[in-house]
């Protein structure tokens, strides 16, 4: 069986009320194991059959739609992935974690489709970007609160659905899932 975590965007914010254990359940319901969730916001550690992420991502988005009538991006990935999300990112160690982002997308943008989000006006001159493998980096500058640099608008030039997390929730994503390992071995 292989680890995996889901990071669901839209729940928990605006409209989307989900209760983790809820959430819990439909995951245990569909035969996932070892189901762990992680802050409120949509963080699922799974285990299941080795397999693409995404087919599981597919899988996730319908349950959620079937079960709770949401349509939310549910994107999937590995413990490294995760990690390389934190050490790929250029932005990481140069501000302050709870601003600089990872934003993982459901597949891969084009230079095209990032050259237009980069020259989007309603970034702010001291927000920056840069491309990774199926993710976007983020520093919102000054933060996030005041930012026109909202997931809608980088879905909307990206062409792909994704959802946002700062350095330090991923990083504790990580040690959940490193205090799930140690606890297992």
């Amino acid at each position: 069986m292989a680890r995996y975590v889901a990071l669901f965007g839209s729940i928990n914010v605006g409209g989307n009320r989900l209760k983790m254990v809820d959430l819990r359940a439909a995951f245990e319901a569909e035969g996932f194991e070892n189901v762990e969730t992680v802050v409120a916001s949509g963080n699922v550690i799974f285990s299941h059959p080795a397999r693409p992420t995404r087919g599981l991502e597919e899988k996730l988005t319908l349950m959620v739609d079937d079960r709770f009538d949401m349509t939310c991006a549910a994107l999937v990935r590995s413990r490294d992935e995760l990690a390389a999300a934190i050490a790929d990112n250029p932005f990481a160690g140069t501000n302050e974690d709870r601003i600089v982002h990872t934003m993982f997308l459901d597949g891969q943008p084009t230079a095209a489709q990032f050259d237009a989000l980069a020259a989007d006006k309603w970034i702010k001159p001291n927000e920056r970007l840069a491309l990774g493998d199926r993710a976007l980096y983020i520093d919102y500058g000054d933060g996030v609160a005041d930012s026109k640099l909202t997931v809608r608008l980088i879905e909307r030039r990206l062409e792909h659905k994704g959802t946002a997390r700062n350095i330090r929730s991923i990083a504790r994503i990580i040690d959940k899932l490193d205090q799930l390992e140690k606890a297992e071995s």
